[in-house]
């Protein structure tokens, strides 16, 4: 999770095993994160993983 202006650097996401993109409605620039854990725990527990 990275900061609301810039992100993750790019050497972060490079290293990382798995990048995942939360879809923003228009008008929405970010979310905190509480709530983006909330979404990807949310998609996490639809998934048969």
């Amino acid at each position: 999770l990275g900061t609301e202006g810039e992100g993750l650097c790019d050497t972060t996401i490079r290293e990382a095993d798995y990048t995942v993109i939360i879809p923003m409605a228009e008008g929405v620039d970010s979310l905190n994160v509480a709530a983006a854990s909330a979404v990807a725990f949310w998609e996490l527990g639809r998934k048969d993983i």
